[in-house]
C-alpha cells in the first residue's frame, strides 16, 4: 500500500477534520474518495465530450422509442 503526504494550511485542516467528523470517515478514506471521484468526474466529462462529438443529431420521441420495444 502506498502512503502519500498532503501538505495544506490550517484553516483548511480545520475544515477537513470537522468535515470527516460529522461525516465518520478517517482522513485517508476521505482522501481516497475524493480523488476517486475528481479521476471519475472527469473520465465522465471526457466520455459526454466524445458522445457530443459523435452526435448525429437525430432524436426519436418517449413514445417511438416504446414503440420501438413493444411496450
Amino acid at each position: 500500500m502506498a502512503t502519500m503526504t498532503l501538505r495544506i494550511n490550517d484553516q483548511d485542516g480545520e475544515l477537513i477534520k470537522k468535515y470527516i467528523q460529522v461525516h465518520g470517515l478517517t482522513i485517508s478514506e476521505f482522501a481516497r474518495q475524493a480523488m476517486l471521484e475528481k479521476i471519475e468526474d472527469e473520465y465522465d466529462l471526457q466520455v459526454l465530450r466524445q458522445a457530443m462529438a459523435e452526435d448525429d443529431g437525430v432524436r426519436i420521441s418517449h413514445e417511438e422509442l416504446m414503440k420501438e420495444f413493444g411496450l
